[in-house]
């Protein structure tokens, strides 16, 4: 998309623009942005949506990650990350802004962007809003967390030509794979993008989605003009997934009250050092546990026990920096197999995540 030359050009605003989020300074932030589009005349339409798109992905995609990086680090707060998502946001808004005359508002075709229903990290779907726009598509962008029954009426007033489906969280999988179907069932393809569905879009694939490594490689595939999914494409999502017929997933979805419960009081008489917490780490500790049980189930409903480990690989990395030993999660991955024992898959994926802690 830019040469070597072009990319390096953007080092100087990468950090002017990480300097700005750091700071809050949203009016900073916007003037970098500014700045790194530079001046082109209206004539000069491709010129601006070319220039648009880079600040997009280049500029902005790649600070918003370093911000995700710096809460996993604990170098930074949670108000400061939120602080600095609505601040890239205005950022992104400041693209659309600047390159709207660009726009010719002939279009190459009609295309829906959401969030699955659960997921409230809409910026990664507002750049792939933005960078569609900017090579011609009519863009629906209806934001965060959209429940499924809303998306299938939206694409059948609208007549969409395609639904692209945004999710960061792998736990809303299962509500994400619902989706995906219901779009298919009304004959419109699916593009499915975002951490949530694994390295190299795996869980995607699984659930009969083409998958998009970033908003570039989404303008490329609807290019290529998505083939309609066809009568087939009118099936219950449990057909993608026949090992969800062992049960395993439902027992886990259905009894995780009494799972985090029975957990809970196992921590705190295996990890002593709860006994002198607060009520608010009580409460967070209540929360992790919640995760827990919430990824194990999706694991096994994806059937990769890795999903589960490459969370927990996570949780510990995340306690440690926040000075709290991870051993502390042993505790309920042992209560865990105790109250799963009779289920293979499930002690399985919990045996080979407690051995990467232990």
């Amino acid at each position: 998309m830019s040469g070597d030359k072009d990319t390096n050009s953007l080092a100087e605003p990468r950090d002017e623009l990480w300097q700005a989020l750091g700071e809050c300074d949203e009016t900073r932030a916007v003037a970098v942005v500014r700045r790194a589009l530079g001046t082109a005349e209206p004539e000069q339409a491709q010129q601006m949506r070319a220039a648009g798109e880079r600040v997009l992905l280049e500029l902005i995609a790649p600070a918003q990650e370093r911000v995700g990086l710096a809460w996993a680090a604990n170098d930074i707060t949670v108000a400061q990350e939120h602080a600095a998502t609505a601040i890239s946001e205005r950022c992104v808004a400041a693209v659309a802004d600047a390159t709207a005359p660009a726009l010719t508002g002939t279009y190459v075709g009609r295309v829906l962007v959401a969030c699955v229903d659960g997921e409230w990290h809409a910026l990664p779907a507002r750049l792939v809003s933005e960078v569609l726009r900017l090579r011609g598509w009519r863009v629906d962008y209806l934001g965060a967390h959209v429940p499924t029954e809303h998306l299938v009426a939206h694409v059948h007033r609208t007549g969409a030509q395609a639904v692209l489906l945004s999710s960061t969280i792998p736990t809303l999988l299962p509500g994400a794979h619902n989706a995906i179907a219901s779009c298919q069932s009304v004959g419109v393809p699916v593009l499915a993008g975002g951490a949530a569905f694994g390295p190299g879009g795996r869980y995607a694939r699984l659930m009969q989605a083409e998958w998009a490594k970033d908003a570039a490689d989404a303008a490329t595939l609807l290019s290529k003009n998505l083939t309609d999914p066809g009568a087939q494409a009118a099936r219950l999502p449990d057909l993608d997934l026949p090992h969800l017929g062992d049960q395993e997933y439902t027992m886990i979805r259905r009894t995780k009250l009494q799972l985090v419960k029975r957990a809970l009081a196992d921590v705190e008489a295996g990890f002593p050092e709860m006994r002198r917490y607060s009520e608010l780490q009580r409460e967070r500790t209540i929360e992790d546990i919640d995760f827990i049980v919430s990824y194990l189930a999706t694991a096994v409903y994806v059937d990769d026990p890795a999903l589960f480990t490459r969370f927990i690989t996570w949780t510990a990395d995340i306690l440690a920096a926040r000075n709290v030993p991870p051993r502390c999660l042993v505790p309920a991955l042992d209560s865990l197999l105790t109250q799963l024992k009779d289920f293979p898959r499930v002690v399985s994926t919990l045996t080979t995540a407690r051995d990467l802690i232990a």
